[in-house]
Parts: structure tokens; C-alpha cells; sequence
């Protein structure tokens, strides 16, 4: 087998494998036999398991990220520079979210594989997640000019509320598909990310209540 399709043969069945059984259950005898090469091929391209792990989250998020960044590029060119603060939270959370919810995605190992990575935290996908904010300035940065004047704190908190809502949303989908009864879609992806963009946006755009508050305490 040529390099390049063994690496992909090893890459492919890792995803899926990943996808079905999670990080802990899967061994790289397993992702061998799927793959059907030998553990030496996979110690050649990778390394250990930790690095075929972040080769392949890795690999992911740089579509994800590209997707929001193009999306990020048209809202501010259509915008004359500047974009509305629905439209830079809509681009941030929107590839994403498309990527893992939806009957249709639902279904690709891509999807459940990067459902799996939100949804366990392991030591090579934190330390790329932590390492991965290059992309997110960009965010901040449109956020300022759609926000003047807003404080940087608030801009950062925004960022991370978002993204924190967008993450839970697919990491307890079943749960909120329970408690819901059913009533809260998840298959209308369009309407997920509309309600988060929502209440983020509120929440950058509100007043200054939670400034106020932090200034009446004492020693301020």
C-alpha cells in the first residue's frame, strides 16, 4: 500500500472508529485492524495514539475555521467594513454547529467524531483548543469595530459565552431532546443557531447593568 493510502486508510477507520466507540474504548490495534496495516505504519505517520488523535482534530478545525473566517470576510464586506454583531456570532458558531447537528451530519464520521471531541475531554484536543486562538482574535477585532467603545473584557466574555452555548448545544443535545420532550428541534440547525446567536447578541449589546454592578463594590 502506498504511503499516502495508508495514512488515509489509517486516518479514515481512526475517525470512524473514534466516532462509534469514543477515545478511551479505541486501541491502535483496533484502528490496525480497521485500517488493515500494521502497527508499524501507524507509529511511522503518527507517532502514538495522542498524535493521530490532534492530526485528526486538527484537520477538522481547519475547515471549520477557514468556513468562519470566510463567512466572518463577507459580513464585513457587505457591511462597508463593518458587520452587525449578529451577523461576526452567526459566522463564529454557524460552521460548527452545521457540521455536527442535522439529521444529515448526524450521520458522517466526521460529525460524531467531532461531537465525540466536544463532548470528551482528553489531553491532545485540549491542548490544540487552547493553543487554536489566533482565528478568535479575528472575532474580538470585529466585535470592536462593531462595538465601539465597548470594553475588551465584555467583547472576550462575549466570544466565550457564545461559543460556550454553541458547545453545550452539541454536547447535550439528547438531554435537552429529552427534557424538551421533543419540542426543541435540533434538526433545524438554522433555528439553533438563531437562537444563540440571539441571546449572545443581547447580552454584548445590553447595557451596562453588569459594569454598574461590579463598580458599587466596595473598595471600587
Amino acid at each position: 500500500m502506498a504511503a499516502d493510502t495508508t495514512r488515509t486508510a489509517i486516518l479514515l477507520a481512526a475517525e470512524r472508529l473514534y466516532a462509534e466507540r469514543g477515545f478511551g474504548e479505541v486501541t491502535l490495534r483496533d484502528i490496525v485492524a480497521a485500517a488493515e496495516v500494521n502497527l508499524a505504519a501507524v507509529n511511522y505517520h503518527f507517532g502514538s495514539k495522542d498524535e493521530l488523535i490532534a492530526e485528526l482534530f486538527v484537520t477538522r478545525s481547519i475547515v471549520t475555521n477557514r468556513e468562519r473566517l470566510k463567512l466572518l470576510k463577507a459580513a464585513e464586506a457587505a457591511g462597508g467594513g463593518r458587520a452587525p454583531v449578529e451577523e461576526i456570532l452567526r459566522a463564529l458558531i454557524g460552521p460548527s454547529l452545521r457540521g455536527c447537528l442535522g439529521r444529515e451530519s448526524e450521520r458522517s464520521d466526521s460529525a460524531r467524531f467531532m461531537i465525540r471531541a466536544s463532548i470528551e475531554t482528553i489531553a491532545p484536543i485540549r491542548k490544540i483548543k487552547n493553543r487554536e486562538i489566533d482565528h478568535l482574535r479575528k472575532f474580538a477585532a470585529a466585535l470592536r469595530r462593531a462595538l465601539p467603545g465597548k470594553a475588551d473584557a465584555d467583547i472576550y466574555w462575549g466570544l466565550h459565552f457564545t461559543l460556550a452555548m454553541a458547545q453545550q448545544t452539541v454536547r447535550d443535545s439528547e438531554r435537552l431532546l429529552r427534557l424538551s420532550e421533543g419540542t426543541c428541534d435540533l434538526d433545524d440547525v438554522d433555528g439553533v443557531i438563531d437562537r444563540i446567536v440571539s441571546v449572545a447578541a443581547l447580552a454584548l449589546t445590553a447595557g451596562s447593568a453588569v459594569d454598574e454592578k461590579m463598580a458599587a463594590r466596595p473598595g471600587r
